[in-house]
């Protein structure tokens, strides 16, 4: 394995953990998709996770990429 294949798994650990904390409202039922929310505005720390998981998608999507290049 070399140093992409880390980073890719890393980053995919990484993603699925912050796109379950972002889950909104208390009930199974909103994290599958039945929360019925249509505006919102993201503040806080729900700012700064929703920035961290779209930071990580282009870390996971170049790692990808390099491995694929360097092979």
């Amino acid at each position: 394995m070399n140093i992409w294949n880390y980073i890719t798994l890393v980053s995919v650990v990484l993603l699925v953990i912050l796109i379950l904390v972002q889950t909104r409202g208390a009930s199974l039922g909103a994290g599958l998709g039945g929360g019925g929310e249509v505006n919102t505005v993201r503040r806080g720390s729900d700012k700064t996770l929703h920035q961290l998981t779209i930071i990580l998608v282009f870390i996971f999507a170049a790692s990808i990429i390099m491995d694929i290049v360097a092979k």
